[in-house]
């Protein structure tokens, strides 16, 4: 089966998350050589594939076969693969299934990797990720299971097939912040306190701003300002409180202690509360790390580009790797029609991409 056979078959799939559609049962019969762990919970099932070549380092390929609800505006059925002037559309062609046969087909297909080789796919990437890539780790940490690299094959590339990896994702912190009042007749402020007057003495000070430089890897940590909420929807009654939510892709630099201190310079002469919950943890990966420079050398030799080296967008669960020591990187095709209707990819960067897995794979030093 060529890559592009194995694509479409996984497109076929109507994995929405956390549903796999009986995939993991086919690429666990595609890659039947493999050594199988699994685990199912709340109606996630989770797949790691290994196989020990040798004495050596252990590479992981990481990725998820659900995909997100269709929604409208398709031309063609989303789970029936279409192809058209060299694109292929089915919802999942980006976002990922592109890169899951890519190094599934890279799996099958290199020769004598010095290690030991594995793969852990998810069916609750784009749902909670609660009981997904996160929960499959912690079961092959007791497993003595945990890789020392990791290539989530998610899409990165941006312009042009080729052009970026992503080396490091930014964190998030979502906060919550609550200015109270006191409620009043509009006619009378000055028996009141209006906390929409007192926010909105602040706000241009702190909407929007960066809470720091940022470095040669990450942008500055930006406070982006989602919600403002007050009042009762009439014109006589001022508010007693308000709410405003906010978040915070941050970097290596700022943490929810910074921005702790950040608000506080601001309200400290306020009654307010503020609840801060951190969903992701930043991190990087050393440019100068073997997975980076295998993989830049492959893309390199491949399609003759050196990648940028990223770490923009959003999470992904490279992230969960990430906490445990794991050195991760993604790389994987054009990402310009995720999530959207009529999701498409050229075939031409489906198979490219297992070339440069396999070449990743057999060459490894």
């Amino acid at each position: 089966m060529d890559v592009i056979s194995l694509f479409k078959k996984l497109l076929s799939f109507k994995s929405i998350t956390p549903n796999d559609d009986g995939a993991m049962e086919f690429i666990k019969n595609y890659l039947s050589d493999f050594d199988v762990i699994e685990t199912q919970k709340e109606g996630v099932k989770n797949l790691f594939i290994y196989k020990k070549f040798s004495e050596g380092d252990h590479l992981c390929f990481g990725g998820h076969i659900d995909v997100v609800p269709p929604g409208v505006g398709w031309n063609t059925d989303p789970f029936t693969p279409v192809e058209k002037d060299g694109f292929i559309y089915a919802r999942g062609t980006q976002d990922m299934k592109s890169g899951l046969a890519a190094f599934l087909w890279a799996m099958k297909n290199a020769k004598n990797f010095k290690g030991t080789l594995s793969a852990l796919i998810t069916s609750d990437e784009e749902g909670e990720a609660i009981y997904g890539t996160k929960f499959m780790l912690e079961k092959l940490k007791e497993k003595n299971l945990i890789p020392d690299y990791t290539i989530v094959a998610e899409p990165t590339c941006e312009e042009k097939f080729g052009d970026a990896i992503k080396i490091g994702r930014r964190g998030s912190i979502n906060g919550v912040l609550k200015k109270i009042g006191k409620q009043g007749h509009a006619a009378y402020p000055e028996k009141s306190i209006n906390p929409i007057h007192k926010v909105a003495q602040v706000l241009h000070k702190i909407a929007g701003v960066d809470l720091d430089s940022g470095d040669e890897y990450f942008a500055p940590s930006k406070f982006v300002v989602t919600d403002i909420r007050a009042g009762m929807e009439v014109t006589n009654v001022t508010p007693g409180e308000l709410k405003m939510m906010f978040n915070v892709r941050n970097n290596t630099h700022t943490n929810k202690e910074k921005i702790k201190e950040f608000i506080h310079k601001h309200f400290k002469d306020m009654n307010y509360t503020l609840e801060l919950k951190q969903s992701a943890e930043p991190f990087i990966t050393n440019p100068d790390s073997k997975v980076v420079k295998n993989l830049d050398s492959a893309i390199q030799k491949e399609i003759g580009l050196i990648p940028k080296h990223s770490t923009a967008g959003g999470t992904s669960d490279a992230r969960f790797f990430a906490k445990y020591g794991v050195k991760v990187v993604e790389f994987g095709v054009k990402n310009d029609t995720i999530h959207a209707p009529n999701e498409r990819v050229h075939k031409d960067e489906v198979i490219k991409l297992s070339h440069i897995f396999k070449e990743v794979i057999e060459n490894w030093s």
